[in-house]
């Protein structure tokens, strides 16, 4: 059951919060209590952590409305329970395993490539992208009547890590099924099937992320972060042209970080 709670009972009597109560509400302390709560596993809400991970597949608004519900309730956009952080973080080191094992990698090999997903694949690029996003939206997707709203950096990580995780299955797991007997043969079926995959997996990056960010009421032209499909769309036509195959060049590229 989604919280409808309102925030009044937290305010003074004029609909501005107390000192006290305005302190709770900084980033720092945003920050502090996430943080804090990564080490005490039963006050996260896993039930509710995989009912946002099975909707960002089939009704991703769905996923966005919650958010809305949070800062109605906890004044603030972005996630203050880790419990989806967590299941990603599992998925990633389970599906990356996987791919060692489809690569025929041994243990340390694998161990290799399991660092270099979860800290550059999945942390690192999420870093760079949420921070250019958050700057971005700042300073040219705001209205101009709400310059006094801000796009908490903590909400662009996480509309990353909400559009990164269909990526993660299609890519790291579903992916793995097809690759030694369809996608890495030379053959016009295994471009497609590969190249198509790739295709659906951004294509769900792009669409999540461009969901995440028009949910915010004080952003105008998101429909500019969908501007990506075309190029993507392109780049897609010319790969199946030139017989690229992104999948070969993933496991390639795999095998020569962890060498």
């Amino acid at each position: 059951m989604l919280p409808t709670t309102s925030v009044n009972s937290r305010s003074q009597g004029n609909g501005v919060l107390s000192p006290r109560d305005a302190a709770r509400h900084t980033a720092g302390a945003k920050r502090y209590k996430y943080l804090r709560r990564l080490f005490h596993f039963r006050q996260m809400d896993f039930e509710f952590a995989l009912w946002q991970m099975l909707y960002l597949f089939t009704s991703p608004q769905r996923v966005y409305r919650n958010f809305h519900y949070r800062k109605q309730t906890k004044d603030q956009w972005a996630r203050d329970d880790p419990a989806f952080l967590v299941l990603l973080s599992i998925w990633l080191c389970v599906s990356t395993v996987g791919f060692g094992f489809v690569l025929d990698m041994g243990f340390f090999e694998t161990i290799k490539l399991l660092l270099w997903v979860v800290f550059i694949d999945c942390v690192g690029v999420g870093l760079l992208i949420a921070t250019l996003m958050w700057f971005i939206s700042n300073k040219y997707l705001v209205k101009q009547q709400h310059r006094d709203y801000d796009v908490e950096w903590g909400y662009a990580f996480d509309v990353h890590l909400n559009a990164f995780y269909p990526l993660l299955v299609i890519l790291h797991f579903i992916q793995l099924f097809f690759i030694n007997y369809v996608i890495i043969s030379d053959s016009v079926i295994g471009h497609f099937v590969g190249n198509t995959l790739w295709l659906i997996a951004i294509g769900y990056y792009i669409y999540v992320t461009f969901l995440g960010y028009s949910a915010l009421p004080f952003l105008k032209n998101t429909a500019i972060l969908l501007y990506p499909f075309a190029l993507l769309i392109l780049l897609y036509l010319i790969s199946l042209a030139c017989g690229w195959n992104f999948t070969k060049m993933l496991c390639s590229f795999y095998k020569y970080r962890v060498k």
